[in-house]
């Protein structure tokens, strides 16, 4: 029993929610191989760090000899996850998935062991689904039940539309947890409500409800906004190791933290002691390159991963800036943006304030300019290198 507590302990650990863990601790105890799904839509081609948050914990259950079932959502990435999403997203084609889904594969094996995963694809069962199969399905819920999703509360009060199809993609991904005989299912907490519509489809088939284990959403390099492609704010696991290792140099102390929470695989103990040698005095770069060096030894090798420090070190003692520096995208609308709110956007500072500060200290250059203006405002459309003091640095494109 004590080894049993100690699993889910160590389970839980980096998660936000267990529902329940009541029910997990019984099937635990129950000695038997539990079936644990993760749900991947390849809606781009690249896997990034936001992404190995959950698939982390996946690969815990796989450790302890549970079943891993890793799910390529080739049918539901062409409705499109609403998630989050103040507008109807537009369905992809099937040709475009199948060539992100054939990516997905041999980057998750980057993290999962291959022979010990099992890779399943939901088309493999929704595809021999009638329209009547679709109806029955529909018929389980009602609109008011959909309505209580939070994005799609907020865009109804909005007057925003919301497509028939949208209603549908919880339902599917819930099917889903129906056909794979899901024990556990794994998510972000973004991905609750679609969760919970597993445990619920489960029950109307009847199956025993799944439990859920939520973790949570990795902020991106512009330290507020999730991690994601479309933002532009991502470290893809296929990144190139000086791309890698320059990404995670240029986020903030403040996020380097929560990247060490979510992301290293050092203990609860080592991390407590890291926080405690910089506040006695270590410089925190010497943290963030021990962070970027587990990273990309894990996604590359050791080697590579020595290689892209000394890439590092060469250029900061040079003071150089990589002509190949990836390109970072802050959505404004088309809007101009406040240099202050373009460092703390882009995680170059941790606050508008330290911004300021900055500035009136000469730390801050555009395209290697010192600036002294706190009211300068980056026009739409341009991008330019910023670089604040001697080590962060980034090359942003305001749109």
């Amino acid at each position: 029993m004590k080894d049993v507590e100690k699993t889910v302990a160590e389970l839980k650990r980096g998660a936000i929610d267990v529902i329940s863990e009541p029910e997990l601790l019984e099937r635990l105890k129950s000695g038997k191989k539990l079936r644990i799904k993760l749900g991947m839509d390849p809606t781009a081609p690249d896997i990034h760090l936001g992404h190995t948050v959950v698939m982390n914990k996946l690969r815990q259950f796989q450790e302890l000899g549970h079943d891993v079932l890793f799910l390529i959502g080739d049918f539901t990435a062409m409705i499109g996850d609403p998630t989050g999403k103040n507008i109807t997203r537009k369905p992809l084609e099937r040709d475009e998935v199948m060539a992100n889904a054939k990516t997905y594969q041999a980057q998750a094996f980057k993290i999962l062991d291959p022979n010990k995963t099992q890779v399943m694809f939901n088309s493999t069962w929704m595809d021999k689904q009638s329209a009547a199969d679709l109806i029955r399905l529909a018929a389980t819920h009602t609109v008011a039940r959909m309505l209580e999703r939070d994005d799609f509360h907020k865009r109804y009060k909005n007057n925003q539309p919301i497509a028939i199809h949208e209603f549908l993609y919880p339902l599917l991904q819930g099917f889903d947890s129906v056909e794979m005989k899901a024990d556990v299912e794994l998510g972000g907490t973004d991905q609750t409500f679609n969760l919970l519509m597993g445990r619920e489809l489960q029950k109307h088939f009847g199956q025993k409800p799944q439990c859920i284990l939520t973790t949570p959403l990795l902020e991106g390099l512009d330290g507020v906004n999730k991690m994601s492609k479309s933002l532009g704010n991502y470290i893809g696991i296929n990144d190139a190791p000086q791309d890698m290792f320059g990404k995670i140099m240029s986020i903030s102390d403040e996020l380097m933290w929560r990247y060490y929470d979510l992301l290293s695989f050092k203990s609860l103990d080592e991390i407590a002691k890291l926080k405690s040698s910089v506040t006695e005095g270590l410089n925190p770069r010497d943290v963030k390159v021990a962070l970027a060096q587990e990273l990309v030894a894990r996604f590359h090798n050791q080697n590579e991963a020595e290689k892209a420090h000394q890439d590092f070190v060469d250029r900061f003692k040079k003071h150089e800036l990589p002509d190949d520096m990836p390109i970072q995208t802050l959505q404004t609308g088309g809007k101009n943006l406040a240099i202050c709110n373009v460092l703390q956007q882009a995680g170059l500072t941790a606050t508008t304030s330290e911004a300021r500060r900055m500035i009136e200290q000469g730390a801050v250059k555009i395209d290697g300019e010192k600036i002294e203006d706190l009211k300068l405002e980056i026009k739409a459309g341009s991008t330019h290198v910023f670089q604040v003091g001697k080590r962060r640095f980034g090359k942003i494109q305001i749109v």
